[in-house]
């Protein structure tokens, strides 16, 4: 079997770390203002999107519901029997 010591043998270790004051991400810097206006722009596009499907699919509806009265009353039950004048 291994030999099991209590010393650690440097495996997983940092050795190198970066002091931490140079290892600061400052938030407003000028990537994150990049990042956060891609971001928006993408939020932007997306909405515009979906509005722009919702929209088309009331018209389609629309255009069908009207479409189905017209041809309802364009069909005026031709099987009703006319009435006759005394």
């Amino acid at each position: 079997m291994a030999d099991t010591s209590l010393e650690n043998d440097g495996q997983g270790m940092i050795v190198n770390p970066k002091p931490t004051a140079d290892n600061q991400d400052w938030d407003g810097d000028d990537a994150d203002r990049a990042d956060r206006l891609r971001f928006e722009e993408e939020q932007a596009m997306i909405r515009e999107q979906s509005e722009a499907r919702a929209a088309k699919a009331a018209a389609e509806a629309k255009k069908s519901a009207e479409e189905k009265t017209a041809a309802d009353k364009g069909a005026g039950k031709p099987d009703a029997p006319k009435e006759a004048s005394a």
